[in-house]
């Protein structure tokens, strides 16, 4: 899809198009949708990340919860977003082995405890290790500092997911 067609979309098409891109937020995409036309990829990206930047920490906490666990319940009953459940899968999340499993769960009940929401990589641009890696690591990090970061990794995945449905 060229930027030229993304531009032209009426308000709700543009919406129904890209909501998909911030999981279960479509909010995000609805206020930068009122920012067309875009120059570039790079500026609807921006658009994207600056309505995230721009709305404050209680709406940042609501897209940081709206997201799954990795290898968590809604994967094991099958609820997770068709873009995650294929994210997930890319990174081996599907095909753990009971120790793994084990140790994820009790990295995402300790993390989500510690932090109040889940922890939030980009799957597509690592793998099981270092997912287990990242989490182990993170749980170091202050509440602040996760947050940033988390939002940081949102950012990566809107942008694999936007160039993956404007260039296939």
């Amino acid at each position: 899809m060229s930027l030229d067609a993304v531009n032209a979309l009426p308000r709700a098409d543009f919406i129904d198009r890209f909501g998909f891109l911030f999981e279960h937020s479509p909010w995000v995409v609805e206020a930068a949708a009122d920012q067309r036309p875009f120059a570039d990829v790079a500026a609807l990206q921006g658009a994207l990340n600056g309505v995230v930047q721009a709305a404050g920490e209680e709406a940042q906490l609501a897209l940081l919860r709206a997201h799954p666990e990795l290898a968590g319940k809604a994967a094991i009953d099958r609820t997770l977003t068709a873009a995650s459940t294929a994210e997930q899968a890319s990174a081996g999340l599907n095909r753990l082995t009971p120790e793994e499993f084990a140790e994820f769960h009790a990295l995402n009940a300790a993390y989500r405890e510690r932090f109040g929401f889940p922890f939030i990589i980009c799957v597509r641009l690592t793998n099981k290790a270092g997912i287990l890696a990242a989490m182990r690591a993170r749980l170091d990090s202050d509440r602040e500092t996760e947050i940033t970061t988390a939002l940081g990794e949102v950012a990566k995945i809107v942008h694999l997911r936007l160039e993956e449905t404007l260039h296939g």
